[in-house]
Order: structure tokens, then sequence, then C-alpha cells
């Protein structure tokens, strides 16, 4: 009896030591900011470089920073930020997320609580032009900025080059051209055009590396397979290089796992023997997110410049744009006709949301450009390239001839 209760407590000890592990794993792998920020270096000492020579230096200036959705703008800022927190005690800094603002223009009133100036607009730009401290204004997802011509953030961007202005300015989107694009009259004065940094999207190798790293701060390097890691990484990175749905992915993975063990609980000979979080369950959670095909198949190849589900999309935009009046399609219209794309090509279409990161992904590629909307499915789409270079752009003339030639799938 000594050794069965032995063996028990032995058991029982394993199971709880397993649990507290997959727990600090799950926290390990959520998306908010880590500890440490990977294959991100020369993004972040370009970071660090502007807090230092112009934030510190009292030098006004601006810097906009762009990329794809999990690419790590917001979490590298927000590291560096951490990080020189006793040398920017002195700065006034102000954090805003555009997308929590009701419309363009409400960042105005929002801008004057948090830096407590009265007198709208005109009583802000007195202000930044007065002496006083330095002002670090971090605008993230600030194409949600986007106005009638404009006004709003022409405005912006122009009160670090004021007379005796103490602003400095980080704005944070996707687009990589939006400030060429959507705000041509900087280009008629350059000393007002903001410095730019680009987060490309992460690669496999880069995916793996981030995931391995979080299990490794919750000593669960071992609990998560490392063939699954690198299963998960490969088709993140041919559909969007998104960090965050890498950690997401892997976290729901493990959340699987635990559930299936609950189910097996009754069952006298089930002893968790699905201790380690393997190939399958990250495959079956691939498989909710992005569709069977896309858990089953290799992906694209690491040698094109476009994986097949961005291509497919890119292709829906030019037939509706064909066949339609506008130039600007919206999401929902441009999800429905490439999801029936898809179906008539025996490929999983991605859902709305993911059909979005598709869409910001290309767009941090200079290939399309985005008007958001409050309402996802209203976000119109339209191309930023020529017709003709599409082609070149896809580098895949029998795809796009043949989607094209068949014209809009019923």
């Amino acid at each position: 009896m000594l050794d069965l209760a032995s063996l028990l407590l032995a058991a029982l000890l394993t199971l709880l030591l397993l649990l507290q592990t997959r727990g600090f794993m799950k926290r390990a792998l959520h998306t908010a900011v880590p500890e440490r920020l990977l294959s991100r270096e020369a993004e972040r000492a370009s970071v660090c470089s502007f807090l230092e020579e112009k934030v510190l230096q009292r030098l006004p200036g601006s810097l906009y920073i762009s990329g794809a959705p999990g690419t790590g703008k917001t979490a590298c800022l927000n590291r560096v930020l951490q990080e020189m927190k006793a040398e920017l005690s002195s700065v006034q800094t102000v954090l805003v997320n555009c997308m929590s603002l009701r419309s363009s223009h409400a960042i105005f009133p929002l801008l004057a609580d948090k830096l407590r100036v009265s007198g709208g607009q005109k009583g802000l730009q007195r202000s930044l032009t007065a002496p006083g401290p330095m002002v670090l204004l971090v605008l993230d997802e600030m194409d949600q900025l986007d106005s009638k011509a404009q006004d709003v953030l022409y405005t912006v961007f122009e009160w670090p080059y004021l007379p005796q202005s103490r602003l400095c300015l980080i704005g944070i989107a996707n687009a990589l051209d939006l400030t060429d694009r959507i705000l041509p009259r900087l280009q008629a004065r350059p000393h007002c055009c903001p410095l730019l940094l680009h987060f490309p999207p992460y690669s496999r190798q880069e995916l793996a590396a981030i995931v391995q790293d979080r299990l490794a701060q919750a000593s669960a390097e071992g609990v998560l397979d490392a063939s699954a890691v690198q299963f998960c990484a490969r088709k993140v990175s041919a559909v969007s290089g998104d960090a965050r749905k890498a950690l997401d992915i892997c976290r729901r993975a493990v959340e699987l796992v635990e559930s299936d063990e609950r189910k097996k609980a009754g069952d006298s000979q089930s002893e968790s023997n699905a201790s380690r979080v393997s190939l399958p369950q990250v495959a079956r959670v691939l498989s909710e997110v992005y569709g069977d095909r896309m858990a089953s198949q290799s992906g694209s190849s690491e040698g094109e410049s476009f994986p097949l589900q961005q291509k497919l999309l890119i292709c829906c935009l030019l037939l509706l744009i064909r066949n339609g009046k506008s130039k600007e399609i919206v999401l929902g219209k441009l999800h429905e006709v490439y999801s029936r794309l898809c179906a008539q090509r025996q490929v999983s279409a991605a859902g709305q949301g993911e059909c979005l990161s598709l869409c910001s992904l290309l767009e941090s590629r200079g290939i399309v450009a985005l008007k958001k909307a409050r309402e996802a499915r209203l976000t119109k789409v339209f191309l930023k390239i020529e017709e003709k270079d599409v082609e070149n752009a896809l580098k895949d003339r029998t795809l796009l001839g043949s989607i094209l030639a068949a014209g809009l799938p019923s």
C-alpha cells in the first residue's frame, strides 16, 4: 500500500508541476510587451538614436514607423521607452492610440486635456511653442487621423517644425508610404518630412526564435515540441510574418491539449500522456485559423515573392477594379470574391479578419493602400501601383493570366 501511495503522490506532483509549467507557458506566450525583443536590433537602435539625438537634446523632430500588424512596431517603441524611463523623466510623454478616437479632429481636445492646455487647437500650438519641457507625442494607428484634405495629419506633422517648437512626434501605422501618399505637401517642405523607419514581416527563423525565447522565459522549452514550433513559424511567415499570430496559435495549442486531457480525466487508463504539445495540436489550431489546406500543405516556397493567399487577394482586387466603376473596393466585397475564387480553386480562404491582416501586409509592401473604417468590412482597399505593374509584382504570369481570363468567380 505504501508503494502505491508513493506512486500516486509522485504522479500527482508530476501532474501539478506539468499544470504549473503550462500555466507559465501560456502567460509567456501572451502577446503583451516581451522582456526581450528579438530580431529588431537595428530598429531598436534607430528608435534609441531618435530619442537621444532629438528628444534628449531638446531638438524638435518627427519619426514615422511603418510595418504590417504583428511586426513589433509598438512593442519595440514601448520597450525602448521603458528602458529609457530615467533619461526621459523630464520629458512630457503622451501616448495615444488613435483607434480610440471617435473622429480625427478628436485628437486636439484629447491632447489639450493630457497637456492641460486650454484654447483648443490654437491653444495647443501656443503651448507647444512656449518655453517648457520637451513633449514626446506618440500616435499609434495614426492613419486613423485620415480626414478630408488631411488637415489633421498636416497640422500634427507640422507642429515639430514651428518656430520655438518643443515637440517630438513619433507616428506608427501600417502603410510604408503614408507620409508620401497622404501628405504630398510635406515633400514641398523637406524640413518637415519625418525620419522613416520600416519594420519588415518576421521570417520563419525569426518567428521560431521568438516563440522559443518566450518558452525559455517560462522554463518550458520541452513542453512545446520543436517541430511544432517550426511548423507554426513556417505557416505564419508564409501568410503574414505576424509574431502575435504565431504566439497566439502556440498558446491556443497548449489550451487545446489541456482541454483534451480534461476530457480524458474520467478514463482511468489515461495518465495525461499528452504532456507535450506537438505538431497535431498546432496543425489543428492552424486549420481553425487559416483553413485545412493551409495547415496541411507546405505553403509557398522560400523563393516566392508573395505567398499564394496574397496573390489571390491581389488578383481579386484587380478583377473587381476592372469590372466596376470604382478603384476603391470595400473589404467585405473583396473578401466575398476572394472566398469564391478560393473555393473555385480548392484553396482554403482566410476569414475576413485575417483578410484584413493580409491587406495590411500588402499595404506595408507598397502594393495596396487602405482607408480604414470603424467596421473592418467597410475598410476600402485600392491599388497603389499601376495595373500593368501587378504582374511584375506578383512574378506569376500564369496564375494572374488564368484568373483574369476567367473573370469574376460565380
